[in-house]
């Protein structure tokens, strides 16, 4: 099964810009879909996006459409998560995901078996 691991999170003011990466290890990265969710204190954990296996297909949560973009490197068993224009309400621990018996699309309504630890991202005002 695969294992992995989130970095890049920290404090970052409104409208400025950070990138989460997962890097995966322990299986076939390639094998897998994966996705970014997050939750905020107090809040149900949320989708945020997700790629197919070969990056050619991506999903966005209406919340943050428009300024994240999911992407991976197979090459480097790596995903990555590109946040611009961050807002407040993007204050959040975000989650790797992976899954290798389903879609991306799936992603979308039901998270997949393999979680990372989480990193914290601070949106300040």
């Amino acid at each position: 099964q695969v294992q992995l691991v989130e970095s890049g999170g920290g404090l970052v003011q409104a409208g400025g810009s950070l990138r989460l990466s997962c890097a995966a290890s322990g299986d076939t990265f390639s094998r897998y879909v994966l996705g970014w969710f997050r939750q905020a204190p107090g809040k149900e954990r949320e989708f945020v996006a997700s790629i197919s296996w070969n990056g050619d297909t991506t999903y966005y949560g209406d919340a943050v459409k428009g300024r994240f973009t999911i992407s991976r490197d197979n090459a480097k068993n790596t995903m990555y998560l590109q946040m611009n224009s961050v807002k407040p309400e993007d204050t959040a621990v975000y989650y790797c995901n992976a899954d290798s018996l389903v879609t991306a699309s799936v992603l979308v309504k039901m998270a997949g078996d393999y979680w990372g630890q989480g990193t914290q991202v601070t949106v300040s005002s």
